[in-house]
């Protein structure tokens, strides 16, 4: 997470940053905590697991060790755009009178302003694939990284206005691990009057929906598939490895 640290140190960007506090904690800060098993988050209510062929599909081919950084980040973007249709099934509409090329008739539009928040850096890439079905979706961001020593979320970026602008909020990140960031990010669109909120994500560990649901149980969670734990240093397992740095061709496994 080094790009994350220098950015919070920089002057590259405007916003109102929160210098890193680095806590030291154990190599190992999952070893020793109780996670829930899969069978129990799947039962809540706000839990959403995509069902739809081509999700798993994709999803098989963005977990290989073998993808590159292009072909992952084109995959993370393809199913952006297919979790993306199946979290907005509920969105409310408004009439819209229209011509069609015959005659005038009733249709119908979005209701409301949508804004798209991905979690810096990773949710960055599952952004063009919401724009692509929402394309006057506003865009926020926010930064948070993960401590991966006490693997508590560290606020480093948050360029939102004074009061919130959208009705509907997105937070976009492709992992639910622990659900410190995501959490955060929640709490942090909460302060700023946002009224409804969603979790979009790729994949996610049982230990990171519990702690979402339980912080926030009226923010709905979308994801395209329910991994089985976190390992001891709260890697998601079988999980993806590092989304940010494959997408961006950070590692040598990218």
């Amino acid at each position: 997470m080094l790009v994350e640290r220098n950015i919070a140190n920089s002057k590259i960007a405007t916003g109102r940053y929160h210098r890193p506090r680095m806590v030291r904690g154990s190599d190992f800060p999952m070893r020793g905590i109780s996670q829930p098993p899969a069978g129990e988050v799947q039962a809540y209510r706000q839990l959403h697991i995509s069902a739809h062929p081509l999700v798993a599909h994709k999803l098989s081919l963005l977990r290989r060790a073998e993808t590159t950084a292009r072909e992952f980040s084109e995959l993370v973007s393809e199913l952006s755009r297919l979790l993306g249709y199946e979290a907005m099934t509920d969105l409310s509409l408004r009439p819209l009178d229209i011509s069609t090329p015959l005659e005038d008739m009733a249709g119908a539009e979005l209701a409301g302003e949508i804004g798209l928040v991905p979690i810096l850096r990773a949710g960055l890439g599952m952004v063009d694939g919401f724009r692509q079905l929402v394309p006057r979706a506003q865009v926020w961001h926010i930064g948070l990284y993960r401590d991966e020593r006490t693997l508590q979320p560290v606020e480093y970026y948050n360029r939102l206005p004074g009061r919130a602008t959208v009705q509907v909020c997105f937070v976009l990140d492709p992992m639910l691990a622990t659900g410190g960031s995501a959490v955060d990010a929640v709490r942090i669109l909460k302060g700023w009057g946002v009224g409804r909120i969603k979790y979009v994500g790729l994949i996610a560990a049982p230990y990171g929906i519990r702690q979402l649901a339980e912080a926030f149980p009226e923010v709905d969670m979308h994801i395209a598939a329910l991994d089985r734990e976190l390992d001891e240093r709260g890697y998601i397992l079988p999980g993806l490895g590092d989304a940010g740095d494959r997408q961006f061709g950070t590692t040598d496994s990218a």
